[in-house]
């Protein structure tokens, strides 16, 4: 598998966890009790999914290999692996972060990260 996997998250949220360097996820990824992610493949639909209308979205690329067992890969929505993160993301695993693009409101992946 690549091994580059992506968060989606607000501008805001993420920019809050960055004085301590680490991630402990949304909301809802401390109530399912990990971090949601996706792979490049997946990333248009989770999105499309559950971020269309949100404004100031990030997509933060991180390097999966660097956290060996904590990265599960899961069945999930149409019986695809997706990576589950069992602990908090710390910033030195992220590649880049990329600015979401909007059209007529919606949210788009980034031209940079378009299959």
């Amino acid at each position: 598998m690549d091994n580059r996997v992506f968060k989606i998250e607000t501008r805001d949220n993420w920019h809050e966890n960055a004085s301590i360097g680490k991630y402990f996820g949304s909301t809802l990824d401390k109530k399912d009790g990990f971090i949601h992610l996706s792979t490049l493949s997946q990333l248009g639909q989770t999105l499309s999914l559950y971020f269309a209308e949100i404004k100031n979205l990030i997509i933060v690329e991180i390097y999966a290999d660097y956290y060996g067992d904590l990265m599960k890969w899961e069945l999930s929505r149409g019986g695809a692996l997706f990576p589950h993160l069992y602990g908090e993301l710390v910033f030195e695993s992220v590649r880049k972060i990329y600015d979401v693009e909007y059209i007529d409101g919606i949210s788009q992946i980034p031209m940079e990260l378009r299959i």
